[in-house]
């Protein structure tokens, strides 16, 4: 994750995933289910290792631009 925003491309499939997939008040269904009658399914198994790994990745990127919020209110 950069809060620099260089990095929005590879967050794109991730936020369409999001938004196709909660269901709406108004309708109590989601976009994709609306669209193709069926739930949008994740298509990952979480139990594989490389599916872990990419995880633990994932929140070390997070915990490290916390860190550098957090440097930059004290700076503040």
């Amino acid at each position: 994750m950069d809060y620099k925003q260089k990095d929005w491309l590879e967050w794109l499939a991730s936020a369409e995933f999001a938004i196709n997939n909660k269901a709406y008040s108004t309708t109590k269904v989601s976009l994709f289910m609306a669209n193709y009658n069926r739930e949008l399914r994740m298509g990952i198994d979480i139990r594989r290792k490389e599916k872990i790994e990419k995880a633990t990745e994932f929140m070390k990127k997070i915990k490290k631009v916390q860190e550098e919020i957090e440097a930059a209110l004290k700076r503040a």
